[in-house]
């Protein structure tokens, strides 16, 4: 892997950690599951999911999404509307996949604010799962991926570490 994919693998994915990273801030009180449990007993999602982060964390990733499509066109992509499109799905199953990790975290009995692999990189395989219709399979090479899941939960535990001592999360995970 060159250099320039390197490059390209990071503009590539920042609208996904833009979407990610969004909600910590904007994250509003209106709860993702309504307070309401699971036929286990146990929360659906948890407080920290809320409806005002979803939807934001979605559209601040379009966002991006958009700037970076107007200004360049990545070698994964034929053109810049399937290039945004692609970062507009993305967006979506960055949120989706953030709360499925959630969802999944209950489940196996993690209570919230307790750290688990799926918290860094949950968002990260739902949003590329998303991408697939739309690109060429260069992203899915086991070395891009690998640089990925490897740079995502770096960043990932490093900036919540970050937001922790900013007092935007309660817990440094």
């Amino acid at each position: 892997m060159n250099i320039f994919t390197v490059i390209e693998l990071i503009i590539f994915i920042f609208p996904t950690y833009i979407a990610n990273a969004i909600p910590v801030i904007l994250c509003g009180d209106n709860k993702l599951d309504f307070g309401k449990s699971f036929f286990d007993g146990r929360r659906i999602l948890g407080n920290g999911k809320t409806v005002r982060g979803f939807f934001a964390g979605i559209f601040g990733g379009i966002v991006i999404g958009g700037i970076i499509s107007y200004f360049t066109v990545l070698t994964f992509f034929h053109d810049a509307r399937i290039q945004f499109i692609t970062f507009a799905m993305m967006s979506i199953g960055t949120m989706i996949g953030d709360a499925f990790g959630s969802f999944l975290k209950r489940r196996i009995g993690i209570e919230p604010g307790k750290p688990f692999i799926l918290d860094q990189l949950m968002f990260l395989i739902i949003a590329l799962l998303f991408a697939i219709p739309f690109i060429s399979f260069v992203v899915f090479e086991w070395q891009s991926l690998a640089f990925l899941f490897i740079m995502t939960y770096i960043l990932h535990t490093g900036s919540n570490f970050i937001a922790n001592k900013l007092g935007w999360k309660s817990v440094p995970w």
